[in-house]
């Protein structure tokens, strides 16, 4: 609750009328057995996720949320689940949230086929590019067409190493924005990858993708990934700027 707090008198502080909080689903024991297969694939990773990852019960954040609607918290608070998107594994995801009064359901792609993308920049010696960015944008659009989520998180995350596929992704950028209109589901407009890695990573999404999401009429949704209260809200004025142009 304490945490919580800290992340709430930060909102406030900054002026923030709203703020989403959530946690991620590989700290629960319930969306452990999603991993096996990307564990396998990386000793780094394999390392990484047995220090972080099923320490929880889902049903422990369940009740902590309930407790936090129960107060007056001088701020509306919206509670959800970010959950790292497994085509096979769609049904488990299904069968674990759907019950569970979340106020909102975001999926994300941190997975291409195995390789985990976004962790550090030395991982992609020797990945094809081109392949990697086509992979991502098929995974994404399959977990568009899920039907299982609110919205897709940090939609093209891909990019914050500055690696650029060879060909133009119009095409891409247009069959996501579809399979987002057609679900209902709005696009995640993100600063975390910048304050990551300032050096390589662009402030939000690419201007393309903002055009297809806009022609298509996705909301896009501003969202800090404040992994610490002192992120709270940090650039959410520049990226709603930026999503309006």
């Amino acid at each position: 609750m304490d945490w919580i707090n800290q992340f709430v008198q930060t909102a406030k502080e900054r002026k923030l009328d709203e703020i989403w909080l959530l946690e991620h689903c590989y700290r629960f024991r319930e969306f452990v057995s999603m991993y096996d297969d990307v564990c396998a694939y990386s000793d780094y990773i394999d390392k990484w996720f047995h220090r972080k990852a099923g320490v929880l019960d889902l049903s422990d954040y369940l009740h902590l949320v309930e407790k936090v609607r129960q107060k007056d918290n001088g701020i509306k608070i919206k509670f959800g689940l970010e959950v790292c998107y497994f085509k096979e594994f769609e049904n488990l995801v299904y069968q674990n949230t759907k019950d569970s009064g979340l106020d909102f359901l975001v999926g994300s792609v941190h997975f291409i086929d195995g390789f985990a993308y976004d962790h550090q920049p030395e991982h992609w010696q020797g990945v094809d590019v081109d392949k990697a960015y086509r992979r991502y944008f098929e995974i994404s659009v399959d977990l568009a067409n899920s039907s299982i989520y609110s919205g897709i998180a940090h939609p093209d995350c891909i990019k914050l190493f500055g690696h650029k596929p060879s060909f133009p992704l119009t095409e891409y950028y247009d069959q996501l924005a579809s399979a987002l209109a057609e679900n209902n589901m709005y696009a995640e407009q993100n600063s975390g990858s910048y304050r990551r890695f300032p050096e390589t990573a662009e402030l939000g999404m690419a201007e393309g993708l903002i055009k297809s999401l806009r022609s298509h009429n996705v909301k896009i949704q501003t969202a800090s990934d404040a992994h610490c209260p002192e992120d709270v809200g940090l650039y959410i004025a520049e990226l709603e700027k930026m999503a309006t142009l």
